[in-house]
């Protein structure tokens, strides 16, 4: 069976806020938990204007500042989540990360979350559209 997240176009498993739509959303939300998006690129794109939130608004910058909000320890294994998105994508867990940086690290969180590794033109459409579509 397919990973929940990627049945939902949603491969960082965004949670739904009541009062929240996102660009791509599906009309059709069929799951009570998760976002459901039209396209996988628009689940993509929602995680890239997330991590804008958290580096603007919570100055977080660093894989272990971004994961542990993500991902908090109250519902995670957060330390296991830092370790596994610093191997796969090379980061240092306290390094100061770019705007150029998300999309490995985006890869990653999405391995994480969904099990499974994303194509690299998946993650260009998604952060192509948080670019031109904020």
């Amino acid at each position: 069976m397919l990973a929940r997240g990627l049945r939902n176009c949603n491969p960082l498993n965004i949670r739904r806020v009541a009062g929240t739509k996102w660009k791509g959303q599906s009309a059709l939300q069929t799951d009570a938990s998760f976002v459901c998006f039209n396209a996988m690129e628009w689940g993509i794109r929602a995680a890239f204007c997330i991590l804008r939130t958290y580096a603007r608004r919570y100055q977080c910058l660093s894989p272990a500042d971004i994961v542990g909000r993500w991902a908090p320890p109250h519902q995670n294994d957060t330390d296991a989540y830092i370790r596994n998105v610093c191997t796969w994508t090379g980061f240092g867990g306290r390094q100061h990360l770019t705007e150029a940086d998300w999309p490995r690290l985006v890869q990653a969180m999405a391995r994480q979350e969904s099990g499974t590794t994303l194509s690299e033109e998946i993650i260009n459409k998604g952060f192509k559209l948080y670019k031109t579509q904020p």
